[in-house]
Protein backbone atom coordinates (compact mmCIF):
# COMPACT_ATOMS: atom_id res chain seq x y z
CA UNK A 1 0.00 0.00 0.00
CA UNK A 2 2.85 2.41 0.59
CA UNK A 3 -0.17 5.10 3.23
CA UNK A 4 0.74 5.79 6.31
CA UNK A 5 -1.49 3.08 7.57
CA UNK A 6 1.09 0.04 6.78
CA UNK A 7 4.58 -0.12 7.75
CA UNK A 8 6.65 -1.03 5.07
CA UNK A 9 10.39 -2.92 6.00
CA UNK A 10 12.33 -0.07 5.89
CA UNK A 11 12.52 3.15 8.19
CA UNK A 12 13.94 4.59 10.93
CA UNK A 13 14.58 2.54 13.79
CA UNK A 14 12.48 2.90 16.89
CA UNK A 15 13.93 2.55 20.49
CA UNK A 16 11.25 -0.23 21.08
CA UNK A 17 11.15 0.94 25.00
CA UNK A 18 7.66 0.32 25.19
CA UNK A 19 7.12 4.29 26.06
CA UNK A 20 3.45 5.41 25.97
CA UNK A 21 2.48 9.34 26.42
CA UNK A 22 3.43 9.99 29.51
CA UNK A 23 6.63 7.93 30.35
CA UNK A 24 8.74 4.50 30.43
CA UNK A 25 6.52 1.57 31.92
CA UNK A 26 8.56 0.39 35.23
CA UNK A 27 9.57 -3.48 34.60
CA UNK A 28 8.29 -4.28 37.81
CA UNK A 29 11.22 -5.58 39.45
CA UNK A 30 9.45 -5.35 43.00
CA UNK A 31 6.85 -7.48 41.92
CA UNK A 32 8.84 -10.88 41.58
CA UNK A 33 6.84 -14.01 43.10
CA UNK A 34 8.53 -14.92 45.72
CA UNK A 35 7.52 -18.17 47.35
CA UNK A 36 5.56 -18.54 43.98
CA UNK A 37 5.78 -20.95 41.47
CA UNK A 38 6.89 -18.76 38.73
CA UNK A 39 5.11 -20.70 36.01
CA UNK A 40 1.60 -20.88 36.18
CA UNK A 41 -1.42 -21.21 33.70
CA UNK A 42 -2.45 -18.21 33.62
CA UNK A 43 -3.77 -15.36 31.95
CA UNK A 44 -3.74 -11.48 32.41
CA UNK A 45 -6.47 -9.27 31.14
CA UNK A 46 -7.10 -5.41 31.62
CA UNK A 47 -9.17 -2.47 30.61
CA UNK A 48 -8.60 1.62 31.32
CA UNK A 49 -11.36 4.10 30.99
CA UNK A 50 -11.19 7.60 30.91
CA UNK A 51 -9.57 9.75 32.49
CA UNK A 52 -6.96 7.30 33.06
CA UNK A 53 -6.41 6.85 28.78
CA UNK A 54 -4.42 9.62 27.42
CA UNK A 55 -7.17 10.04 24.56
CA UNK A 56 -10.86 9.78 24.79
CA UNK A 57 -11.10 5.92 24.45
CA UNK A 58 -11.17 2.45 26.18
CA UNK A 59 -8.45 0.52 25.36
CA UNK A 60 -8.29 -3.13 25.97
CA UNK A 61 -5.89 -5.82 26.50
CA UNK A 62 -4.78 -9.12 27.15
CA UNK A 63 -1.91 -11.84 27.12
CA UNK A 64 -3.48 -15.66 26.65
CA UNK A 65 -0.82 -17.98 28.43
CA UNK A 66 -1.16 -21.24 27.44
CA UNK A 67 0.69 -24.43 27.20
CA UNK A 68 3.96 -23.90 25.75
CA UNK A 69 3.72 -26.34 22.61
CA UNK A 70 -0.37 -24.72 22.11
CA UNK A 71 -0.38 -22.80 18.44
CA UNK A 72 -2.92 -19.94 18.46
CA UNK A 73 -4.27 -18.54 15.48
CA UNK A 74 -6.01 -15.06 14.51
CA UNK A 75 -9.70 -16.04 12.76
CA UNK A 76 -11.35 -13.60 10.69
CA UNK A 77 -15.29 -14.62 10.75
CA UNK A 78 -17.73 -12.55 8.56
CA UNK A 79 -21.28 -11.67 10.16
CA UNK A 80 -23.90 -14.11 8.88
CA UNK A 81 -27.81 -14.71 9.18
CA UNK A 82 -28.74 -17.98 9.98
CA UNK A 83 -31.88 -20.24 9.69
CA UNK A 84 -34.51 -21.17 12.13
CA UNK A 85 -33.73 -24.30 13.70
CA UNK A 86 -30.03 -23.81 12.56
CA UNK A 87 -27.10 -25.18 15.25
CA UNK A 88 -23.37 -24.67 15.63
CA UNK A 89 -20.84 -26.98 16.76
CA UNK A 90 -19.16 -25.55 19.62
CA UNK A 91 -15.97 -26.90 21.13
CA UNK A 92 -17.38 -29.69 22.59
CA UNK A 93 -21.54 -29.17 22.61
CA UNK A 94 -23.79 -28.41 19.48
CA UNK A 95 -25.93 -25.45 20.34
CA UNK A 96 -28.64 -23.57 19.06
CA UNK A 97 -27.48 -20.92 16.76
CA UNK A 98 -28.77 -16.92 16.73
CA UNK A 99 -30.96 -15.19 13.96
CA UNK A 100 -27.58 -13.25 13.04
CA UNK A 101 -24.17 -13.52 14.22
CA UNK A 102 -21.50 -10.78 13.89
CA UNK A 103 -18.06 -10.46 12.53
CA UNK A 104 -15.44 -11.07 14.74
CA UNK A 105 -11.64 -11.17 15.20
CA UNK A 106 -10.39 -14.05 17.23
CA UNK A 107 -7.04 -14.96 18.36
CA UNK A 108 -7.54 -18.69 19.80
CA UNK A 109 -5.84 -21.95 20.33
CA UNK A 110 -6.16 -23.45 16.99
CA UNK A 111 -7.32 -27.03 18.20
CA UNK A 112 -11.15 -25.17 19.72
CA UNK A 113 -13.99 -23.73 18.49
CA UNK A 114 -14.07 -21.09 20.87
CA UNK A 115 -11.53 -18.20 21.52
CA UNK A 116 -9.12 -16.85 24.26
CA UNK A 117 -10.07 -13.20 23.00
CA UNK A 118 -10.98 -11.37 20.66
CA UNK A 119 -13.67 -8.46 19.16
CA UNK A 120 -16.12 -7.84 16.78
CA UNK A 121 -17.93 -5.46 14.30
CA UNK A 122 -19.16 -3.31 17.27
CA UNK A 123 -16.12 -2.70 18.84
CA UNK A 124 -16.77 -4.94 21.47
CA UNK A 125 -14.08 -7.09 23.12
CA UNK A 126 -13.89 -10.27 25.53
CA UNK A 127 -10.77 -12.27 27.16
CA UNK A 128 -11.56 -14.68 29.83
CA UNK A 129 -9.32 -16.54 32.65
CA UNK A 130 -9.36 -19.89 34.47
CA UNK A 131 -10.51 -19.64 38.35
CA UNK A 132 -11.09 -22.10 40.39
CA UNK A 133 -13.93 -21.75 42.90
CA UNK A 134 -15.90 -23.79 45.91
CA UNK A 135 -18.06 -25.19 42.91
CA UNK A 136 -16.48 -28.03 41.76
CA UNK A 137 -15.24 -28.02 37.94
CA UNK A 138 -17.92 -30.21 35.49
CA UNK A 139 -15.92 -33.37 34.38
CA UNK A 140 -18.28 -33.59 31.65
CA UNK A 141 -18.15 -31.83 28.23
CA UNK A 142 -19.61 -28.44 28.24
CA UNK A 143 -18.90 -25.06 27.10
CA UNK A 144 -15.83 -23.78 27.38
CA UNK A 145 -14.88 -20.45 28.73
CA UNK A 146 -13.17 -19.70 25.24
CA UNK A 147 -16.33 -20.91 23.76
CA UNK A 148 -18.16 -18.51 25.67
CA UNK A 149 -15.96 -15.62 24.53
CA UNK A 150 -16.85 -16.61 20.93
CA UNK A 151 -20.51 -16.85 21.60
CA UNK A 152 -20.35 -13.63 23.21
CA UNK A 153 -18.72 -11.66 20.81
CA UNK A 154 -20.93 -12.80 17.93
CA UNK A 155 -23.85 -12.61 19.30
CA UNK A 156 -23.24 -9.11 21.54
CA UNK A 157 -23.75 -5.67 20.36
CA UNK A 158 -22.46 -3.82 23.47
CA UNK A 159 -20.59 -4.95 26.49
CA UNK A 160 -24.02 -5.58 28.72
CA UNK A 161 -25.57 -7.81 25.47
CA UNK A 162 -22.21 -9.85 25.53
CA UNK A 163 -22.29 -10.38 29.29
CA UNK A 164 -26.02 -11.51 28.69
CA UNK A 165 -25.52 -13.94 26.61
CA UNK A 166 -22.69 -15.67 28.59
CA UNK A 167 -25.01 -15.50 31.45
CA UNK A 168 -27.97 -16.95 29.84
CA UNK A 169 -25.57 -19.89 27.60
CA UNK A 170 -23.57 -20.69 30.92
CA UNK A 171 -27.38 -21.10 33.36
CA UNK A 172 -28.64 -23.23 30.36
CA UNK A 173 -25.88 -25.78 29.33
CA UNK A 174 -23.00 -25.22 32.10
CA UNK A 175 -19.59 -25.00 31.66
CA UNK A 176 -16.64 -27.78 31.38
CA UNK A 177 -14.57 -29.82 29.61
CA UNK A 178 -11.01 -30.34 29.17
CA UNK A 179 -9.20 -27.17 27.99
CA UNK A 180 -5.94 -28.21 27.25
CA UNK A 181 -4.86 -30.23 24.00
CA UNK A 182 -3.87 -33.54 26.27
CA UNK A 183 -4.90 -36.60 27.14
CA UNK A 184 -5.33 -35.83 31.24
CA UNK A 185 -7.90 -33.24 31.67
CA UNK A 186 -7.40 -29.66 32.63
CA UNK A 187 -10.24 -28.10 33.51
CA UNK A 188 -11.41 -24.51 35.03
CA UNK A 189 -14.55 -21.98 35.87
CA UNK A 190 -13.93 -18.98 33.93
CA UNK A 191 -13.57 -15.15 34.65
CA UNK A 192 -13.99 -12.69 31.96
CA UNK A 193 -13.80 -8.88 31.21
CA UNK A 194 -15.65 -7.21 28.72
CA UNK A 195 -15.70 -3.78 27.10
CA UNK A 196 -16.92 -1.51 24.76
CA UNK A 197 -16.65 2.17 23.41
CA UNK A 198 -18.27 3.65 26.69
CA UNK A 199 -17.77 0.75 29.20
CA UNK A 200 -16.35 -2.39 30.60
CA UNK A 201 -17.74 -5.23 32.53
CA UNK A 202 -16.31 -8.01 34.63
CA UNK A 203 -17.93 -11.34 34.86
CA UNK A 204 -17.32 -13.99 37.41
CA UNK A 205 -18.75 -17.56 37.53
CA UNK A 206 -18.58 -20.41 39.71
CA UNK A 207 -19.92 -23.42 37.84
CA UNK A 208 -23.15 -21.63 36.71
CA UNK A 209 -23.24 -19.05 39.48
CA UNK A 210 -21.87 -15.66 38.70
CA UNK A 211 -21.51 -12.08 39.86
CA UNK A 212 -20.95 -8.76 37.53
CA UNK A 213 -19.10 -5.66 38.35
CA UNK A 214 -20.11 -2.97 35.71
CA UNK A 215 -16.57 0.01 35.33
CA UNK A 216 -17.32 2.86 34.00
CA UNK A 217 -14.48 5.27 34.69
CA UNK A 218 -10.25 4.42 35.59
CA UNK A 219 -8.86 0.96 34.83
CA UNK A 220 -9.20 -2.86 36.06
CA UNK A 221 -7.61 -5.89 35.31
CA UNK A 222 -8.30 -9.82 36.18
CA UNK A 223 -6.28 -12.56 36.59
CA UNK A 224 -6.85 -16.26 37.62
CA UNK A 225 -8.54 -15.13 41.04
CA UNK A 226 -12.00 -13.73 41.95
CA UNK A 227 -11.82 -9.76 42.41
CA UNK A 228 -15.43 -9.09 42.73
CA UNK A 229 -16.27 -8.06 46.22
CA UNK A 230 -19.03 -6.29 47.54
CA UNK A 231 -18.89 -4.16 44.38
CA UNK A 232 -21.85 -6.32 42.45
CA UNK A 233 -23.76 -4.93 40.00
CA UNK A 234 -25.72 -7.90 38.79
CA UNK A 235 -25.55 -11.65 39.83
CA UNK A 236 -27.04 -14.94 39.22
CA UNK A 237 -30.89 -14.76 41.18
CA UNK A 238 -29.69 -17.98 43.14
CA UNK A 239 -26.48 -16.47 43.79
CA UNK A 240 -26.85 -15.86 47.69
CA UNK A 241 -29.49 -18.54 48.72
CA UNK A 242 -26.62 -20.70 47.06
CA UNK A 243 -23.89 -19.49 49.40
CA UNK A 244 -26.24 -19.49 52.19
CA UNK A 245 -27.02 -23.55 51.50
CA UNK A 246 -23.24 -23.87 51.52
CA UNK A 247 -22.82 -22.96 54.87
CA UNK A 248 -20.04 -21.05 52.70
CA UNK A 249 -22.07 -17.37 54.18
CA UNK A 250 -24.23 -16.63 57.49
CA UNK A 251 -26.20 -13.78 55.39
CA UNK A 252 -25.09 -11.21 57.76
CA UNK A 253 -23.63 -8.48 56.78
CA UNK A 254 -22.68 -7.12 53.07
CA UNK A 255 -22.10 -9.93 50.59
CA UNK A 256 -18.46 -10.21 49.26
CA UNK A 257 -18.02 -12.59 45.77
CA UNK A 258 -14.76 -13.17 46.15
CA UNK A 259 -14.43 -13.90 49.74
CA UNK A 260 -17.75 -16.11 49.57
CA UNK A 261 -16.89 -18.73 46.39
CA UNK A 262 -12.74 -18.43 46.56
CA UNK A 263 -11.47 -21.67 47.75
CA UNK A 264 -10.16 -21.32 51.30
CA UNK A 265 -6.51 -23.15 50.62
CA UNK A 266 -5.91 -21.90 46.69
CA UNK A 267 -3.75 -24.08 44.67
CA UNK A 268 -0.44 -22.63 43.85
CA UNK A 269 -0.93 -21.18 40.15
CA UNK A 270 -4.00 -19.11 41.95
CA UNK A 271 -1.57 -18.02 44.55
CA UNK A 272 0.83 -16.81 41.92
CA UNK A 273 -1.73 -15.16 40.35
CA UNK A 274 -2.20 -13.15 43.43
CA UNK A 275 1.37 -11.25 42.94
CA UNK A 276 0.52 -11.06 39.27
CA UNK A 277 -3.07 -9.11 39.93
CA UNK A 278 -1.25 -6.96 42.30
CA UNK A 279 1.32 -6.04 39.79
CA UNK A 280 -0.91 -5.66 37.13
CA UNK A 281 -3.47 -2.94 39.49
CA UNK A 282 -0.27 -0.82 40.11
CA UNK A 283 1.25 -0.93 36.62
CA UNK A 284 -2.29 0.47 35.68
CA UNK A 285 -2.42 2.98 38.64
CA UNK A 286 1.40 4.36 37.49
CA UNK A 287 0.30 5.49 34.44
CA UNK A 288 -3.51 6.85 35.27
CA UNK A 289 -4.39 9.37 32.53
CA UNK A 290 -1.30 8.87 29.85
CA UNK A 291 -2.65 5.30 29.13
CA UNK A 292 -2.36 4.37 25.66
CA UNK A 293 -1.77 1.14 23.78
CA UNK A 294 1.73 1.18 23.75
CA UNK A 295 1.10 1.07 27.38
CA UNK A 296 -0.53 -2.14 27.29
CA UNK A 297 1.69 -3.59 25.18
CA UNK A 298 4.83 -2.54 27.33
CA UNK A 299 2.69 -3.94 30.33
CA UNK A 300 1.97 -7.56 28.40
CA UNK A 301 5.94 -7.49 27.64
CA UNK A 302 6.62 -7.44 31.52
CA UNK A 303 8.63 -10.37 32.62
CA UNK A 304 9.52 -9.41 35.89
CA UNK A 305 5.68 -9.57 37.18
CA UNK A 306 5.00 -12.46 35.60
CA UNK A 307 2.47 -10.80 33.26
CA UNK A 308 4.58 -12.07 30.49
CA UNK A 309 5.59 -15.96 30.97
CA UNK A 310 7.88 -17.56 29.01
CA UNK A 311 8.76 -21.18 30.77
CA UNK A 312 9.11 -24.94 30.05
CA UNK A 313 5.48 -25.57 30.18
CA UNK A 314 3.89 -22.46 29.52
CA UNK A 315 4.08 -19.27 27.89
CA UNK A 316 2.23 -15.85 26.41
CA UNK A 317 0.93 -17.95 23.11
CA UNK A 318 -0.75 -14.79 21.91
CA UNK A 319 -1.31 -11.30 22.73
CA UNK A 320 -4.06 -8.29 21.29
CA UNK A 321 -4.52 -4.33 22.60
CA UNK A 322 -7.34 -2.91 21.19
CA UNK A 323 -8.16 0.79 21.18
CA UNK A 324 -11.89 1.68 21.34
CA UNK A 325 -12.46 5.61 20.44
CA UNK A 326 -15.29 7.08 22.16
CA UNK A 327 -16.05 8.75 19.53
CA UNK A 328 -18.24 6.48 17.20
CA UNK A 329 -17.06 7.97 13.42
CA UNK A 330 -13.22 6.88 14.20
CA UNK A 331 -12.89 3.20 13.44
CA UNK A 332 -11.59 0.77 16.67
CA UNK A 333 -8.13 -0.50 15.95
CA UNK A 334 -7.30 -4.40 17.63
CA UNK A 335 -3.44 -4.84 17.63
CA UNK A 336 -2.61 -8.85 17.48
CA UNK A 337 0.68 -11.19 17.86
CA UNK A 338 -0.56 -14.15 16.56
CA UNK A 339 2.74 -15.30 17.59
CA UNK A 340 4.10 -16.47 21.45
CA UNK A 341 5.92 -14.25 23.76
CA UNK A 342 4.47 -10.63 22.89
CA UNK A 343 8.76 -8.97 24.38
CA UNK A 344 9.98 -10.54 21.13
CA UNK A 345 6.51 -9.90 18.89
CA UNK A 346 4.86 -7.94 16.41
CA UNK A 347 1.50 -5.99 17.21
CA UNK A 348 -0.04 -5.78 13.98
CA UNK A 349 -3.54 -3.69 13.66
CA UNK A 350 -6.52 -5.10 12.21
CA UNK A 351 -9.80 -2.75 11.60
CA UNK A 352 -13.20 -3.87 10.33
CA UNK A 353 -14.39 -2.90 7.29
CA UNK A 354 -16.13 -4.06 3.84
CA UNK A 355 -13.76 -7.27 1.81
CA UNK A 356 -11.30 -7.63 4.14
CA UNK A 357 -8.84 -9.60 2.80
CA UNK A 358 -8.02 -13.06 3.84
CA UNK A 359 -4.79 -13.89 5.91
CA UNK A 360 -3.66 -17.71 5.86
CA UNK A 361 -0.01 -16.64 7.03
CA UNK A 362 -1.70 -16.94 10.47
CA UNK A 363 -4.53 -19.57 9.84
CA UNK A 364 -3.57 -23.48 11.30
CA UNK A 365 -3.83 -25.95 8.92
CA UNK A 366 -7.00 -28.46 9.13
CA UNK A 367 -7.24 -32.28 9.60
CA UNK A 368 -9.63 -34.94 8.34
CA UNK A 369 -9.10 -37.19 11.17
CA UNK A 370 -8.77 -34.18 14.15
CA UNK A 371 -7.55 -36.04 17.45
CA UNK A 372 -9.19 -33.07 19.07
CA UNK A 373 -12.64 -34.01 17.36
CA UNK A 374 -12.13 -37.97 17.42
CA UNK A 375 -13.55 -39.81 20.90
CA UNK A 376 -11.47 -40.95 23.08
CA UNK A 377 -10.25 -37.08 22.60
CA UNK A 378 -6.02 -35.98 22.17
CA UNK A 379 -4.92 -39.67 22.01
CA UNK A 380 -2.56 -38.08 18.95
CA UNK A 381 -0.90 -34.85 17.95
CA UNK A 382 -0.86 -32.83 14.67
CA UNK A 383 1.39 -29.80 13.45
CA UNK A 384 -0.72 -27.21 13.85
CA UNK A 385 1.93 -24.31 13.02
CA UNK A 386 0.50 -21.85 10.58
CA UNK A 387 3.14 -20.01 8.18
CA UNK A 388 4.16 -16.66 10.78
CA UNK A 389 4.12 -18.83 13.51
CA UNK A 390 7.08 -21.09 12.16
CA UNK A 391 8.96 -18.28 10.73
CA UNK A 392 8.58 -16.62 14.00
CA UNK A 393 10.20 -19.80 15.88
CA UNK A 394 13.33 -19.51 13.88
CA UNK A 395 13.86 -16.14 14.46
CA UNK A 396 13.50 -16.35 18.28
CA UNK A 397 15.90 -19.44 17.97
CA UNK A 398 17.89 -16.58 15.90
CA UNK A 399 17.54 -14.87 18.91
CA UNK A 400 18.75 -17.13 21.47
CA UNK A 401 21.92 -18.74 19.76
CA UNK A 402 23.43 -15.40 17.79
CA UNK A 403 22.87 -12.38 20.34
CA UNK A 404 24.18 -10.01 18.43
CA UNK A 405 22.08 -10.70 15.31
CA UNK A 406 18.86 -11.59 17.54
CA UNK A 407 19.14 -7.69 18.94
CA UNK A 408 19.37 -6.10 15.46
CA UNK A 409 15.96 -8.32 14.34
CA UNK A 410 14.26 -7.60 17.17
CA UNK A 411 14.76 -3.73 17.25
CA UNK A 412 14.00 -4.11 13.45
CA UNK A 413 10.59 -5.76 14.25
CA UNK A 414 10.06 -3.17 17.48
CA UNK A 415 10.53 -0.27 14.47
CA UNK A 416 8.14 -2.22 12.17
CA UNK A 417 5.72 -1.95 14.91
CA UNK A 418 6.18 1.33 15.40
CA UNK A 419 5.39 2.40 12.43
CA UNK A 420 1.74 0.23 12.22
CA UNK A 421 1.26 2.12 15.67
CA UNK A 422 2.29 5.64 14.19
CA UNK A 423 -0.56 5.04 11.31
CA UNK A 424 -3.40 4.37 13.75
CA UNK A 425 -2.69 6.96 15.66
CA UNK A 426 -2.74 9.19 12.90
CA UNK A 427 -5.76 7.30 11.69
CA UNK A 428 -7.48 7.66 15.45
CA UNK A 429 -5.99 11.09 16.18
CA UNK A 430 -8.19 12.49 12.80
CA UNK A 431 -5.28 13.02 11.48
CA UNK A 432 -5.79 10.92 7.83
CA UNK A 433 -8.76 9.81 6.48
CA UNK A 434 -9.97 5.85 6.64
CA UNK A 435 -9.63 4.57 3.31
CA UNK A 436 -11.89 1.48 3.49
CA UNK A 437 -9.63 -0.23 0.55
CA UNK A 438 -6.11 0.18 2.30
CA UNK A 439 -7.64 -1.07 5.69
CA UNK A 440 -8.94 -4.07 3.87
CA UNK A 441 -5.38 -5.48 3.26
CA UNK A 442 -3.97 -3.92 6.84
CA UNK A 443 -3.73 -6.86 8.66
CA UNK A 444 -2.20 -9.05 5.54
CA UNK A 445 0.50 -6.40 4.79
CA UNK A 446 1.64 -6.40 8.11
CA UNK A 447 2.10 -10.12 8.20
CA UNK A 448 3.67 -10.02 5.13
CA UNK A 449 6.02 -7.07 6.18
CA UNK A 450 6.71 -9.06 9.35
CA UNK A 451 8.05 -12.23 7.14
CA UNK A 452 10.28 -10.46 5.12
CA UNK A 453 12.52 -10.02 8.21
CA UNK A 454 12.33 -13.60 9.53
CA UNK A 455 15.09 -15.95 7.95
Amino acid sequence: MGSMLSPSPKGTLGTGSGRGQGGDIPLGARFRMAGCDPTPSSCDCFVALPPHTAAPAVIFGKNADRPRSEVQEVLYVPAALHQPGDRVQCTYLEIEQAERTHAVVLSRPAWLWGAEMGANEHGVCVGNEGVWTREPVGQEEALLGMDLVRLALERGSSAREALEVITALLERYGQGGSCKEEPVPFIYHNTFLLADRTEAWVLETAGRYWAAQQIREGSRNISNQLSIGKEITAEHPGLRQRALSQGWWSGDGEFSFAQVFSLPQQPPRMEAARARYSAGRELLQQNAGHITAETFMAILRDKASGICVDTEGFRTAGSMVSVLPRDPALPCVHFFTATPDPSRSVFKPFVFVAGLKPVPQVRSPTFRDDPAKRIPRFQSTVDRRHELYRRHQAALELMESDQERGQKLLQTLRDLEKQGLEGMNALLEGAVAPCPEELADLFFDCVEAEMKFYP
